[in-house]
């Protein structure tokens, strides 16, 4: 099988292609004819050994965690799925190896797959699983009544674009922070968007004088502290040392990732999709991963 490879630690630059043999599918596992896998910021984390510490490599690694495909073969304790069942993933395992999204063919535990939303194309439904189980847990961690309202600062990304929707529907009011480019977007979502940028508390306060009932942040960076002392329950995916601010880590709950995948189903989670990129051009993709401007999310398709 085609697929992308890297032999050692580093950026975009380190990515091959590869002719490797077809992986090994376990009793419990099935192998999947890779339609689309989306990229993620922690495959760059991963790649450039940020993570060696605590997650063994094996090279030549092929990265990748999110994954939309056909099933090919299932194991025979993997009663679960068939050949020709559309599927999608999030096939992080313990050890990074020959068996990441980016290629032609994934090896996946049956617990890391849910049946692909119809409703979504491929690239899109590649968009979902890490980006949704992220979402659902942080909206579930801060746990938004009817009626209260939440601030998701970088509600266009993502994860915040995510989030925002599950929170919509459960029946919050939700202000989003986005650059003036992504209003629009955010607006059609059902989002109030908030401008980036000096005074960002004064135009939060606007919308809500008293304040917001929660926080969300999925942008990093220093975010949080713009909006100080705006909401009673802070919750962020990409700060985890901020005193009164509850780290979110994404866990693989297949019971979460089938609730993702149904609520995409129901069409009442839209995924935005900024580029596709073939496989031979992983290494553009993930330039544009690292430069944080894409309005959406990157996909390769095989």
């Amino acid at each position: 099988m085609k697929a992308v490879v890297y032999h050692r630690f580093g950026g975009p630059e380190v990515l091959a292609i590869a002719e490797l043999p077809e992986p090994k599918v376990n009793l419990d596992g099935v192998l999947v004819r890779v339609r689309a896998a989306a990229l993620n910021p922690a495959d760059l984390g991963v790649q450039s050994g940020a993570l060696a510490g605590m997650l063994e490599s094996y090279f030549p690694v092929v990265p990748g965690w999110d994954v939309a495909g056909v099933v090919e073969h299932a194991g025979p304790a993997a009663p679960e799925f068939a050949p020709g069942d559309e599927v999608i993933g999030y096939v992080r395992g313990e050890v990074e190896h020959r068996n990441g999204a980016y290629a032609e063919l994934v090896a996946a535990d049956v617990r890391t797959l849910v049946p692909k939303p119809r409703a979504l194309p491929w690239a899109e439904a590649a968009g979902l699983p890490l980006a949704g189980l992220t979402a659902l847990q942080a909206v579930d961690t801060l746990a938004p009544e009817p009626g209260e309202t939440l601030l998701v600062h970088a509600a266009a990304g993502g994860v915040g674009s995510l989030a925002a929707q599950i929170a919509l529907g459960r029946g919050a009011r939700v202000l989003g922070t986005a650059s003036e480019a992504n209003h629009a977007y955010l607006r059609s979502l059902g989002v109030e968007p908030v401008r980036y940028g000096e005074g960002l508390a004064g135009r939060v306060r606007e919308l809500a004088p008293d304040g917001v009932d929660a926080v969300l942040d999925t942008a990093g960076r220093g975010t949080l502290a713009a909006t100080p002392d705006l909401g009673t329950r802070v919750a962020s995916v990409a700060e985890f040392d901020v005193p009164g601010v509850t780290p979110v880590f994404a866990r693989l709950v297949p019971g979460d990732l089938r609730t993702v995948a149904e609520l995409a189903e129901a069409g009442k989670l839209r995924v935005r999709v900024a580029r596709t990129f073939p496989l031979e051009e992983a290494a553009a993709a993930q330039r544009l991963l690292a430069d944080g401007h894409a309005p959406g999310r990157i996909v390769l398709l095989p």
